[in-house]
């Protein structure tokens, strides 16, 4: 069965471009010109992959996101932003919302399609529940509980936090960490990172003087191995 993809683009010429070029490699298009209009659909059906301007009439992308990553069913769904919008701080809200990967206008079929190929590979079964030390966090439900006590994450620190557990014991380079979670190359920059690592020790009531959980390896990246405390 073909891969359904929902795209959602004010622009006539754009959406329709969009929507031959993807249907051209078999996928299954429909596209939307409004988010509300995205939101109704996605209710009824879930697709693969769901493709958002941010600036839309009526609802922007980016509220559109957040309701949709707000949705159990919708949590994990792959999502790229498409916008003229192109600066870093751009870049970082959209993905901080809940976004996978950006990639701004104008941009080519060519890219645009490998864009879409990485982030359907992307979406695969995971384990629906993982668990080291007093952590256990519900892949399916995007709930994490800390001595059985439910804390609140957002939508990164939750997708830093399960993919370390995923990994565990292993160094995650900090490259890897970005492309698996942001979806684009910082160009350097991984202040971003950093604050999520920061926000999420102290929520998981860890630090990095003596951590019990994420371990920092200086100029690589962070490992997470659960030390027992006595």
């Amino acid at each position: 069965m073909a891969q359904q993809i929902y795209v959602t683009e004010d622009d006539d010429g754009i959406r329709e471009m969009i929507q031959i070029a993807l249907e051209s490699l078999s996928y299954q298009v429909t596209a939307f010109a409004a988010a509300e209009d995205t939101l109704a659909a996605a209710e009824k059906e879930t697709p693969d992959l769901f493709i958002f301007d941010i600036m839309l009439p009526g609802m922007d992308g980016i509220t559109a996101v957040q309701r949709l990553r707000a949705h159990s069913q919708t949590a994990r769904t792959p999502i790229l932003f498409l916008t003229a919008k192109d600066t870093e701080m751009d870049k970082v809200k959209g993905l901080d919302a809940g976004a996978d990967d950006y990639l701004a206008k104008p941009f080519g079929i060519m890219e645009l399609s490998a864009r879409v190929r990485a982030l359907l590979r992307r979406n695969t079964k995971q384990e629906p529940v993982l668990t080291e030390g007093d952590i256990s966090i519900n892949c399916a439900t995007r709930e994490v509980f800390l001595c059985g006590k439910p804390i609140e994450l957002t939508y990164k620190e939750f997708e830093l936090l399960s993919l370390l557990m995923r990994n565990k014991n292993r160094v995650v380079p900090r490259e890897e960490l970005l492309d698996s979670i942001w979806g684009y190359d910082f160009l350097g920059e991984t202040r971003t990172l950093d604050t999520h690592i920061r926000s999420l020790r102290h929520k998981l009531h860890d630090t990095p003087e003596n951590p019990r959980y994420i371990h920092t390896v200086r100029n690589v990246g962070y490992r997470f191995q659960e030390i027992k405390v006595p």
